[in-house]
């Protein structure tokens, strides 16, 4: 509809002005703000890096920017106004790593018309598309690297029982340890109260002094982990030597303190990169009858380091 000439002196004008197109009146003519929204449960986490990596690189190759909000609170209720403050700024989509296991904030943006993708996170009560880690197995990996080195008596520091991660990690213990033969008595297993160390450090006291025969531990998350190091030591007891531990998640540095922890490797920046992608085609190519739905797992992998060893004599 434009002349070939007019063309090209209106881009020979535009690069001599370093003119580059402006998204919101791009916006005006498309209906869309060019922006997705992502919710996470707790920025200080190290887990949520890759992710949020993943998600942006994805949406950013087709023009898209993300705003990132946090809601660390267990109540779905809590995390309505924060998700209530992205649809007001007109998300074309929203990707969402909640704290707690209910879907009742997803199942109200679909009925707002909004595309969303729950990543590592899963719900039970809501039909919507979710990428996550495939808690189960990779717990497996630890609870069987572990009675590989001869330990029978592990428990399990789990994270708090309102989030699906840690559900599923539970029932991984619980099934793995059952097959293996070993027992897992629920006084072989506390709860952290959240996915930090202070946390992690308590429920290591706790199940330390009702459990002192353990000869290892399977921690639902790296910081769990290290608490537990701390819990460990201030009974006299080595790491490794005399307590083996597990973490879950691989997150960076594990291998510089002392001793090494041993952790379960998930593909969190492939977790946001498949979850991106869904939500394009969703926001692309709307359609309620082929809206993707269910869950995507991702398997994990086993990084052993020096924190797990063959129990004492």
């Amino acid at each position: 509809m434009v002349h070939p000439q007019t063309t090209e002196r209106v881009l020979a004008v535009a690069e001599e002005l370093g003119y580059t197109p402006n998204p919101l009146a791009k916006g005006l003519r498309t209906n869309k703000s060019m922006t997705i929204g992502m919710v996470i449960s707790d920025i200080e986490n190290p887990v949520f890096g890759p992710i949020i990596a993943g998600v942006e690189a994805t949406v950013g190759r087709e023009g898209y920017s993300t705003l990132i909000a946090e809601a660390i609170a267990h109540d779905p209720a809590a995390l309505t106004p924060v998700i209530d403050a992205l649809v007001d700024r007109r998300v074309d989509g929203m990707v969402l790593a909640m704290a707690t296991r209910s879907g009742e904030n997803a199942a109200r943006l679909k009925r707002l018309g909004v595309p969303v993708v729950l990543v590592n996170r899963a719900v039970d009560d809501v039909e919507v598309a979710s990428i996550v880690g495939d808690d189960q197995f990779g717990i497996g990996l630890s609870v069987q690297h572990l009675a590989g080195l001869g330990h029978e008596l592990i428990g399990h520091l789990a994270g708090p029982m309102e989030t699906s991660t840690a559900l599923g990690r539970l029932q991984g213990y619980h099934k793995h340890m059952e097959e293996l033969g070993l027992d897992h008595p629920d006084s072989a297993v506390e709860s952290a109260e959240w996915y930090q160390i202070e946390p992690g450090y308590k429920a290591a006291g706790v199940l330390l002094d009702r459990r002192p025969d353990l000869t290892a531990l399977v921690a639902a998350n790296d910081l769990i982990a290290l608490g537990a190091y701390r819990a460990i030591r201030e009974r006299g007891l080595e790491v490794g030597a005399d307590i083996s531990v597990t973490g879950y998640n691989d997150m960076m540095l594990l291998d510089m303190i002392q001793p090494s922890l041993t952790s379960i490797r998930v593909p969190y920046r492939e977790m946001g990169s498949e979850a991106a992608e869904l939500l394009l085609q969703m926001m692309t190519h709307p359609d309620p009858e082929s809206e993707p739905h269910g869950t995507k797992r991702l398997r994990p992998s086993l990084s052993a380091r020096d924190s797990t060893q063959p129990p004492p004599a």
